[in-house]
């Protein structure tokens, strides 16, 4: 997809966008036509000829909603709308006057196959009120599907925050014009159901972020042999089965070659090399082409140590776990080869606090600051995963299976990372290609998956993107 459908914007770039397409010959009566039909289809597809019932607020969102309702008036389609206070914009006011149907007031109580929630878009910066909390929860509740147009109404657009407790959920949630962060960021994405984008002619945004989306690779070349395919070298610990679980997943994902430096000795498959060898000297091979170092790793003195040998070899190197609680500044301070890290919520703080960021914003503003303070690639992992970026670069994932909540799955995508690290990709495309690669082998696996079996279904994934 263009960079301009996968983009990602804040409240502030989206009004921009917006002012510079009215700039432009357009207006944002046009825009609202634009975005409001193109919302209409999508509630056609779930709605079709069952009743619907448009919740339209006083601003623009609201003015999307009588756009929505006269789109499906003129097909035949029964659409009832509630306004929840008259249009208090120029735009609304007008979508309102084109809107050939009945408008009934807010104490009325519709039920219906799908409500449309226009209450209020992007723009919300604090809670709902106390009445139209109560009627967004009361038609909610007489409607057997949900349809949020841009935002759900009582969530906030950058952080992802939900500004009211007890918010409905929806089954499908409609982006007008690009996405936002709230569409991938916790706790608000959870209430969502299914995202589609309606388009209005954004143009790419300088600075946005984007969606972490299936990635086109390639098949080996004719000539290919192991090594040109990439050596990654895991670094294990006193926990030899995490490392295990990251050198069975980074197989699957395109590294010829996979080698495990143990510690002690190990009953690994037989298609694990693994090397008990002095750890300062085997890692001085020239072919490696990247290095795993953390899982299964430990905290105690022997462990510091491996962390540093490993941090010396002038490879891209992938940290996650234990490692990422043994890091700090003065570490880093001689690397010059790329770095990603990999930390879930504990080991994110644990890391701003080693590096002096503030751990304030959204999860997506923090990874931000802590890349740029760190100089690493970080890949704030959880039900919802932010990538950023040195250079200010930030990619958020679509939100992928809740049955990832299983131990081990982290030392899956570190070796899913590390795999395509080691095969040449840049370290920020192997980040966003190995989030990719995890979430889809998740959905392959289906419910109550295990780590071993997430690490089996990595080729299937792997298969989908040549």
């Amino acid at each position: 997809m263009s960079p301009a459908v996968d983009q990602i914007l804040t409240v502030a770039a989206m009004r921009a966008a917006e002012e510079a397409l009215i700039a432009q010959d357009s207006s944002v009566e046009a825009l609202m036509d634009v975005a409001g039909r193109g919302a209409a289809e999508w509630v056609w597809r779930l709605a079709g000829h069952h009743k619907v019932t448009v919740l339209c607020g006083p601003g623009n969102n609201g003015g999307d909603g009588y756009v929505i309702a006269e789109a499906i008036r003129a097909r035949g389609g029964k659409v009832a709308v509630v306004a929840a206070m008259e249009p208090a914009t120029a735009a609304a006011r007008n979508a309102r006057a084109l809107y050939r149907g009945d408008v009934l007031g807010p104490d009325a109580d519709p039920h219906g196959d799908a409500l449309v929630d226009c209450l209020f878009g992007s723009g919300l910066t604090r809670p709902l009120g106390e009445a139209h909390a109560a009627l967004l929860a009361r038609l909610a509740a007489h409607h057997r599907h949900r349809i949020a147009v841009d935002l759900p109404s009582g969530v906030e657009s950058d952080s992802g925050a939900l500004l009211n407790a007890d918010l409905p959920s929806f089954d499908l949630t409609i982006a007008l014009g690009a996405w936002k962060f709230a569409h991938f960021l916790m706790p608000a994405c959870a209430i969502m159901g299914e995202r589609r984008l309606v388009g209005i002619g954004v143009p790419p945004v300088v600075g946005a972020g984007t969606v972490i989306r299936r990635p086109h690779l390639r098949e080996p070349s004719a000539d290919a042999h192991k090594y040109r395919r990439g050596l990654l070298a895991v670094v294990g610990g006193e926990m030899p089965g995490a490392a295990l679980l990251a050198c069975a997943a980074a197989q699957g994902a395109g590294a010829g070659y996979v080698k495990l430096f143990a510690a002690e000795s190990v009953a690994a498959p037989a298609e694990i090399v693994v090397n008990r060898g002095k750890l300062s000297e085997v890692l001085t091979d020239d072919r490696n082409t990247a290095v795993l170092v953390g899982p299964g790793l430990g905290r105690d003195g022997q462990a510091r140590e491996r962390l540093a040998t490993a941090l010396a070899d002038p490879v891209p190197a992938v940290i996650d776990a234990d490692a990422l609680l043994l890091l700090g500044e003065r570490q880093l301070a001689e690397r010059r080869a790329p770095l990603i890290a990999t930390p879930h919520e504990g080991e994110l703080k644990a890391l701003e606090a080693a590096f002096g960021c503030s751990g304030e914003g959204s999860k997506a503003d923090r990874a931000r600051a802590l890349a740029a303070a760190s100089g690493m690639i970080v890949v704030a992992k959880g039900p919802d995963t932010a990538v950023a970026a040195p250079d200010g670069r930030l990619a958020c994932a679509p939100r992928a299976s809740s049955w990832l909540s299983a131990a081990g799955t982290g030392d899956v995508l570190a070796g899913v990372i590390a795999s395509r690290l080691a095969t040449g990709s840049e370290a920020y495309a192997a980040a966003c290609e190995g989030i990719w690669l995890h979430g889809e082998a998740a959905r392959l696996c289906g419910p109550a998956l295990t780590a071993a079996r997430l690490a089996e279904a990595v080729p299937r994934a792997l298969a989908a993107c040549l």
